[in-house]
């Protein structure tokens, strides 16, 4: 069981949400607008979060953004908009997934396990000892990374992928096992790996043209190792 809250203006679909999620036995409080969705996350603890993008007051994309602000919540987008463009940046400012209306109760359902299972994972005890990979410094513990001694802003995904590779330095990981294992997901779109993986060497300093730690090895996998 989890607590949800919807933030859907649509009075019909909000009714079905609300109804379906009840249903599967999760606590559900709902909202119409960006401004209440704000206040309602600084005022109770959410296991996720079901976002509209056409919201009356605010657009969901900035309502988003706002979100991020204020907590780590995990936020699957709910739109009726499918550019691809508007999806990417939608994943890098900080969506955990998406969703393309009009879209099933069980595709729902089985969106929000896999966010569920991703987050909890996530909150488990990591275990203590600092990863180190040329300049970089990875402290799962802590939940923070290093580069050359400057602290990275990162996202929690980020700081997932980062930590997951640099366990394995110099090791080709699969996009399935990456999937697997940071998103806790057995199949889903390369783009969401793509997008954390360019999104990650920016911060990192570098690109795929010009990789420093971040190698691609074109239809094999990922691989995190020190500048040579």
């Amino acid at each position: 069981m989890a607590s949800v809250l919807v933030v859907e203006d649509d009075q019909f679909v909000r009714s079905a949400l609300i109804r379906h999620l009840t249903e599967a036995s999760h606590t559900v409080r709902s909202v119409g607008t960006a401004l209440e969705a704000l206040r309602e996350v600084a005022h109770h603890r959410f296991d996720v979060v079901i976002l509209d993008l056409g919201l009356p007051d605010l657009d969901g994309a900035e309502a988003l953004k706002m979100l991020r602000g204020i907590t780590d919540v995990p936020v699957i987008i709910a739109t009726a908009r499918d550019d691809e463009a508007e999806i990417v940046r939608l994943l890098n400012d900080g969506a955990d997934d998406y969703l393309t209306k009009p879209f099933s109760v069980e595709h729902l359902s089985a969106r929000m396990a896999a966010v569920l299972r991703r987050a909890r994972a996530t909150g488990a005890e990591p275990p203590s000892r600092v990863l180190r990979v040329g300049g970089l410094a990875i402290d799962p513990l802590r939940r923070q990374a290093e580069l050359d001694g400057a602290v990275l802003d990162l996202t929690r995904r980020e700081f997932d992928l980062l930590a997951f590779l640099a366990g394995r330095p110099g090791v080709v990981v699969a996009r399935r096992e990456l999937l697997a294992e940071v998103w806790q997901q057995s199949y889903g779109d390369d783009q969401t790996i793509d997008v954390h993986l360019s999104w990650l060497r920016r911060k990192l300093g570098e690109t795929a043209a010009s990789p420093r730690y971040l190698h691609t090895l074109r239809g094999v996998g990922v691989k995190l190792e020190p500048p040579a």
